[in-house]
């Protein structure tokens, strides 16, 4: 019984990070290609600098943000609890995810405009998919 907590113990972090990993692929991937879509609808084009300096400026804003935290207490309350649903780690993934762009505007002045469509729906895909992998590796046994 020791040995299966301990096993436990240090199977979930290798599990939070694969599925943090996972869930990063698909924000980047996911992002990129609506990003394009996007762009290819304004009729703008990628190599213009103004564009590119915006779209870092608004990443380095989303990854300095508290982004860990939510995904954290979702994968400890139901670890505590014990629950094995596949329903609660992928849609806990999801508003995880969701929550990354409210905490970046967290403290910002009110100038800035909220999120578009196309990032809650990246950002909530990519969640999704981070809880799924989440549940497939250690959420499905006790």
């Amino acid at each position: 019984m020791i040995l299966k907590t301990i096993g436990r113990m240090l199977w979930l972090p290798i599990a939070c990070l694969i599925s943090g990993l996972v869930a990063a692929f698909v924000l980047l991937t996911l992002g990129q290609e609506r990003l394009v879509q996007i762009m290819a609808a304004n009729g703008e084009e990628l190599a213009d600098m103004a564009i590119l300096a915006r779209l870092l400026a608004e990443g380095v804003a989303l990854a300095a943000s508290l982004t860990l935290i939510p995904a954290l207490a979702f994968i400890i309350i139901g670890e505590v609890a014990r629950i094995r649903s596949a329903l609660y780690y992928i849609l806990g993934g999801g508003a995880a995810l969701l929550a990354i762009p409210i905490l970046a505007r967290y403290g910002q002045t009110a100038e800035l405009a909220a999120p578009s469509p196309e990032i809650w729906q990246v950002f909530a895909t990519a969640g999704f998919a981070g809880g799924f992998v989440y549940w497939l590796i250690a959420g499905r046994y006790t």
